[in-house]
């Protein structure tokens, strides 16, 4: 291979070896104040220091390398460049902590240099290994190991150089001294780091793969990063400046402090020991009202209520007898008095401090009325429902664990009541959410009503509600539960319409059927769900042989509720193949349900529980969105345009704004109606006319229409040519038994031809085969999905294989 020659920018070089220079003379000023600050101000200037430091010797070796040129162009990877930083900023910030000490051992300072000399070589190495190029790196072994003998050896003077400036900081002509170590520490930097360079040899390799990285000006660059640099290093002599200055003046002027107290909002009082007021500033005039010139020598007690006063002036007693209060030094929430005697809450801090033999206090106080008013109002929404004002969840929880920790003392009973309002719903949906929501209002009065003073009635959300009945027997609960039913026994009468809505209750008692919070509740409502399954409108006692399954299906169904709140679902895609050309010319979007407890839950087990439910409602418009969206992003990408397909359920279909829905969805996510294909089951095309309006409108819209898993429903052909739709899907159950069973393959061979002969494209799935492929193949098949090609991935997962295929 070519050895590259190779050129130095010599002004860069130069301005490379400044900023080492530099770099080290802020360095030895930064060991000096580090060795001066005490407390958190020295970790402050530590870490400082480390970072201007570490920054100055790295941007030296990268305007260094950004100063080598070769005969071929050269980039660099980021992130290796950023990590050559790391090196820098720990070697520097080692110094710096080692420097700082009241004394260096021999062991140490050798041991310190060692570790800082891996560090810069390491630097180095790492900057070199970011060069991205069509050439090779080799080392001279000697020079290599002479740069890192170099690297400890600087790292030894650095040291030393840095320890004697900490210690000759205050000697004469010591600024002179520091220029020439300065120099020393910045020749030998750079010196290690072109000894560095000149062992490497640079090949060209046309077969080394280049990284993709970022085209830049190099010389713009690097007097970038030069000028950059040499601004930070220059805020780090101006605050060491300015650090010096304020040590060296005082920063208290009576005029300075007084100015500081007026201006500020709240009220600061200075009293003496006995309590007598010797400053009052603006803001104690306007919070309190009184004027300076009327408080100045009466007593501190003015503002206090007269109920506070006598505990205050025993505070202040304590004080100056056994040492100092509780509220020395701490923040206080206080009652105060304004001139006209008005009352409101204030926040108090006092601080103490002794001059010339005599205590004084200093209070500084707050009015925090309007902050106990926004307290107060984020409690009601905190822990109450906003529509019933019953207790909500939060509350709820704080009660129970307070009714658990007293029932478990005292070895109590307590009653945990889930209610349920049937046929809510029909009344939400048939009269409206307005009347919906005061019919939730009276139900949550009717309950308060019938609970005594210590049971617990809180609104969970929707329309269940959970009672707590603390300290309380099974014949009592029994005896409440009857009162509920009974009393929704009466109709409702809002607004001149009468209603009936029944509860379901389930109950739980501790510590039998529970003895956590958690528990109790879900046992209550696996109880309720068992009275809604009896269809009867009454109460049930939790028992542990209760159905499992309908236990199974109500935490299936909660989990469903939750899902899509705690984003578990997920589409995945599977694509659909040109079985001719073996091109990708669309995909399927499917859903996923990745429990955090119960892992990958089926398609088969949860999608029928939510067509039950309705909740296929929402998961079929998030399932669309997603869908549309990705496909946007891949054609934003630069891949083809594909047509995405999705699904729609029955239930889905038979709402009157699902065209609406699917308009709004494709003008959200910007993507072309032509795009977007979607999935009927047969079953959605038994009610012919409506089906048809709603096909028809969606046709209208440039959308395609294909029949899914045909053959498989409800069989009528008349449908295929009454409907405008443009494809069917041959359902996997036949693709699978094509070899196995001939009337299968039969019967795939008659839907492909008269397909064909509608007009009408067919796409297989659940081809798992080169053989299944062949066969389709053979009887013109038009499309093809299934294992075979792709098992359904992630979006990201996806765009791989399209790169891939495309």
């Amino acid at each position: 291979m070519e050895t590259l020659s190779n050129t130095y920018d010599f002004p860069l070089v130069l301005l490379s070896i400044i900023i080492a220079i530099v770099a080290s003379f802020a360095a030895l000023d930064l060991g000096i104040r580090i060795h001066k600050a005490k407390g958190y101000a020295r970790y402050i200037w530590l870490s400082g220091g480390a970072f201007a430091m570490g920054m100055g010797i790295w941007s030296m070796h990268f305007i260094a390398m950004l100063a080598f040129h070769l005969s071929i162009p050269v980039t660099y990877n980021v992130i290796l460049v950023i990590v050559s930083i790391i090196p820098a900023i720990f070697s520097s910030g080692l110094a710096l902590h080692i420097v700082s000490q009241p004394s260096m051992r021999k062991f140490q300072v050798i041991t310190g240099a060692l570790f800082i000399g891996i560090g810069i070589v390491s630097m180095h190495y790492i900057g070199m290994e970011a060069m991205v190029m069509e050439a090779t790196i080799t080392y001279n072994r000697f020079l290599w190991a002479l740069s890192a003998i170099i690297a400890v050896v600087v790292s030894l003077v650095a040291l030393l150089l840095l320890f004697l400036a900490k210690q000759n900081s205050s000697k004469p002509g010591f600024g002179w001294r520091k220029v020439g170590s300065a120099l020393i520490m910045g020749v030998a930097i750079s010196g290690m780091h072109f000894t560095g360079m000149s062992a490497a040899t640079f090949k060209h390799d046309h077969q080394h793969i280049s990284l993709s990285g970022s085209s830049f000006d190099n010389t713009l660059l690097a007097y970038s990063i030069g000028i950059g640099m040499l601004i930070i290093l220059g805020l780090v002599f101006i605050s060491t400046f300015v650090e010096n200055r304020f040590e060296s003046q005082s920063l208290g002027s009576e005029r300075k402090f007084r100015s500081v107290i007026e201006s500020a909002n709240d009220a600061i009082i200075l009293a003496d020991s006995k309590g007598t007021i010797i400053s009052w500033n603006t803001g104690a005039q306007l919070i309190f009202g009184y004027q300076e010139k009327d408080v100045l020598g009466k007593m501190l007690q003015i503002i206090i209520p007269e109920r506070y006063r006598e505990a205050h002036q025993k505070g202040m007693e304590r004080y100056l007898t056994t040492g100092k209060p509780h509220v020395i030094g701490k923040t206080v929430e206080l009652q105060g008095m304004r001139e006209d005697g008005s009352e409101f809450p204030i926040e108090l801090s006092i601080a103490d401090w002794v001059e010339e033999g005599n205590t004084y206090f200093s209070s500084i106080i707050r009015d925090i009325t309007e902050r106990k008013k926004a307290e107060e109002k984020i409690n009601q929404m905190v822990y109450l429902d906003p529509l019933t004002g019953l207790p909500n969840r939060r509350l709820l929880n704080d009660r129970l664990t307070q009714a658990l920790d007293q029932a478990s003392e005292n070895k109590q009973i307590i009653g945990i009541m889930f209610i349920d309002l049937d046929r809510f719903k029909y009344i939400n949906d048939t009269l409206g959410h307005a009347m919906g929501d005061r019919l939730l209002i009276e139900v949550a009065k009717r309950l308060r009503d019938c609970m005594g003073k210590m049971d617990t009635v809180s609104r969970q959300g929707g329309d269940e509600f959970i009672v707590l009945l603390p300290n309380i027997t099974s014949d009592e609960i029994t005896k409440k539960a009857q009162n509920i039913v009974h009393l929704f026994s009466k109709s409702v009468v809002l607004s001149e319409h009468e209603m009936f809505v029944t509860p379901s209750i389930g109950i739980s008692l501790y510590p039998s059927d529970g003895r956590d919070i958690e528990t109790l509740i879900k046992n209550a409502d696996t109880a309720m769900y068992r009275v809604k399954e009896q269809g009867k409108n009454n109460f049930q006692f939790y028992t542990p042989d209760m159905n499992e399954a309908v236990s199974q299906k109500m935490k299936l169904e909660m989990g469903l509720r939750k899902g899509l709140e705690r984003g578990e679902f997920k589409v995945y895609y599977q694509p659909q193949i040109d079985v001719i050309s073996g091109k990708v010319i669309g995909v399927e979007a499917l859903i996923r349900w990745q429990h955090p407890e119960w892992g990958n839950i089926s398609p088969d087990e949860f999608i029928p529980l939510a067509e039950e439910t309705g909740l296929i409602i929402p998961i079929g418009e998030w399932v669309l969105y997603e869908a549309c969206h990705q496909n946007k992003i891949w054609q934003n990408t630069g891949y083809p345009p594909l047509r995405i397909a999705v699904n729609i359920s029955s239930r889905q279909f038979q709402q009157n704004n699902l065209v609406e829905m699917v308009s709004k969805t494709l003008k959200e996510t910007e993507l072309d109606p032509q795009y977007l294909e979607l999935e009927l089951t047969e079953s959605i095309i038994q009610d012919s006319k409506y089906a048809i309006t709603t096909m028809q409108k969606l046709k209208a819209m440039g959308i395609h229409l294909s029949i899914d898993d045909f053959g498989t429903g409800y069989s009528s052909l008349s449908y295929l040519k009454l409907f405008p739709i443009d494809s069917l899907k041959i359902d996997r159950s036949f693709t699978s038994n094509i070899f196995a069973d001939s009337k299968d393959a039969a019967l795939v061979h008659t839907i492909i031809a008269m397909a064909h002969n509608l007009d009408l494209k067919v796409i297989a799935e659940g081809v798992e085969t080169q053989e299944q492929l062949h066969f389709l193949r053979q009887r013109q098949c038009n499309e093809a999905q299934g294992y075979f090609f792709s098992r359904p991935v992630s979006g990201e997962e996806l765009s791989i294989f399209l790169k891939n295929r495309l």
